[in-house]
């Protein structure tokens, strides 16, 4: 196993005037799942095929582990890849289409023989070893695709979008599959989608690029709650962040007839007189008159959940809202319900760069965070008396309790 480093890479494709990948700057740990999303167009792609060595570098380099693969075949890198198209031999069985890597690479036929068979078990794919890739569903053929790459045993899986042809349901089933896999198996990963669901879910870290620029780079948990800048926070979440223009009041920021309180600090950071501001659904609640007014144009049932759908006027602009409202809710189409923020994490970005003003870090890593701090002098104190017995030579069994007594006696 290997890691994997993008120390500045970037390609141009001839003719073009802006990079498709822009210097990206990008570490892949040891056995870490990587994914890397954005929207059709933003170099997730190219930058996986550079990795793969099918597209050109054109400044910067790439390295596996400490070699450096910039200029090396694709075939020497020691990776496998797993394409969105199965890209199975329709006229060899799955036992065929797995091994044939191995036996283009003269692998013994019994190592070959037994290597598909550890990947079939891994795979749940042993009862279908005989079948032709026609004979099995969409599902089937993408695990077989997945054991092609596992009987290599490569340093770096490479996975480019290998769910886009399964449907909804197969999806969900299929993802949480390959995310167990890979956590069993501990080889490097770095995997492509344009679904950021499918990201939160499966991903060590998520990799956000657009425009052929990496965004950021962080923890599921921490994009959602700390997005760095106004495109990240847009992009990640299902349904999508309420992001509104609000102007700066005496105390925070202007919300329809309230005020939502943001530390001065934090709005000292801009020199415009208004701020964007990040709701998350979940953060807004239905109140009787206080917050911004919203007439609902759609209640989207979820059967554990709904969400509305409305529209505000919010400094002389309509502006689309998002809220949850909950199962047993009564609203419907036309209704003006009044929607403020209750509490949560509020997050404020700047006009002009969109960069991320408030930098706070949220409740829940403060509380992880502090847990591990108070085990540690614990630990520190058990030490010293374990290593105090030795010196004990009468009544070590009594004494072993108090090492400040112990300690004191050869003093004297």
């Amino acid at each position: 196993m290997a890691s994997v480093t993008f120390d500045k890479a970037t390609r141009l494709y001839p003719g073009g005037t802006r990079p498709a990948v822009d210097q990206i700057e990008l570490t892949v740990k040891d056995g870490e799942f990587l994914v890397l999303v954005g929207p059709s167009g933003c170099g997730k792609t190219t930058t996986l095929r550079m990795l793969a060595g099918l597209e050109e570098v054109n400044e910067g380099r790439i390295l596996i582990g400490d070699r450096d693969v910039t200029a090396v075949p694709p075939k020497d890198r020691d990776i496998a890849m797993v394409f969105q198209n199965y890209a199975l031999y329709p006229h060899m069985t799955v036992a065929e289409n797995m091994g044939f890597a191995l036996k283009i690479a003269g692998i013994h036929k019994t190592e070959r023989a037994a290597r598909v068979l550890e990947a079939a078990k891994l795979l749940d794919l042993e009862p279908y070893l005989d079948r032709k890739p026609k004979a099995l569903s969409g599902g089937q053929r993408q695990r077989v695709a997945m054991g092609r790459a596992i009987v290599r045993k490569p340093e770096v899986f490479l996975m480019d979008e290998p769910l886009s042809n399964l449907d909804a349901k197969l999806r969900v089933a299929t993802r949480t599959q390959i995310a167990s896999l890979q956590r069993r198996l501990g080889v490097t990963t770095v995997y492509v989608t344009h679904d950021q669901v499918e990201a939160m879910t499966m991903g060590d870290r998520v990799a956000v690029l657009k425009d052929g620029l990496l965004q950021q780079v962080d923890t599921p948990r921490a994009l959602y709650e700390r997005p760095a800048n106004v495109f990240v926070a847009g992009f990640i979440g299902s349904p999508a962040m309420n992001l509104m223009k609000l102007k700066i009041v005496a105390g925070g920021v202007q919300f329809g007839n309230t005020t939502i309180k943001v530390d001065s600090a934090v709005l000292g950071k801009t020199k415009d007189k208004q701020v964007t501001v990040g709701l998350r659904p979940e953060d807004l609640i239905v109140t009787k008159n206080e917050g911004i007014a919203v007439h609902v144009n759609i209640v989207e049932e979820l059967g554990a959940d709904a969400f509305l759908y409305g529209t505000a006027e919010i400094e002389g602009e309509k502006v689309d809202v998002i809220a949850r409202v909950g199962s047993k809710s009564s609203l419907r189409l036309g209704d003006k319900v009044y929607l403020k923020p209750q509490g949560g994490i509020t997050h404020i970005f700047d006009i002009a760069s969109g960069l991320r003003l408030n930098n706070d870090a949220p409740k829940a890593a403060k509380a992880v965070a502090d847990k591990p701090a108070a085990k540690k002098p614990a630990a520190k104190k058990a030490a010293p008396k374990a290593a105090a017995k030795p010196v004990v030579k009468k009544a070590a069994p009594k004494a072993a309790a108090k090492p400040a007594v112990k300690k004191a006696a050869p003093k004297k």
